[in-house]
């Protein structure tokens, strides 16, 4: 079984930063992909960054300049992957899920989500 852990965050003035960590556990052979979601109240769920295993980074207009998603281990794939956001506003704020897309033992790319953190912008 795969679980998403995600951790860090929180309440934060505007103009703050915030580090949110995502890494998946449980059994699996490796790691694809892992991105992060946001959804703010009475909006749909929207991309924020994801990151492949072959380093492709993709980040959205929204975060674009102010953001950086760190990479997958290759030789962890247990290892957290990071996505600090700068210069936050309050139209950052929204409860961020993390997705893991895993390759697990049959060979077959299975996604999971993390039940999400809270991001609060605020002063």
């Amino acid at each position: 079984q795969v679980q998403v852990v995600e951790s860090g965050g929180g309440s934060v003035q505007p103009g703050g930063s915030l580090r949110l960590s995502c890494a998946a556990t449980g059994t699996f052979y490796s790691v694809s992909a892992m991105g992060w979601y946001r959804q703010a109240p009475g909006n749909e769920r929207e991309l924020v960054a994801y990151i492949t295993s072959g380093g492709e980074k993709v980040y959205s207009d929204s975060v674009k300049g102010r953001s950086t998603i760190s990479s997958i281990s290759s030789d962890n794939p247990r290892s957290p992957v990071l996505l600090q956001i700068n210069s936050l506003k309050p139209e950052d704020t929204a409860v961020y899920f993390c997705n893991a897309r895993v390759r697990d033992g049959n060979n077959r790319y299975v996604d999971y989500w993390g039940q999400g953190t809270q991001v609060t912008v605020s002063s």
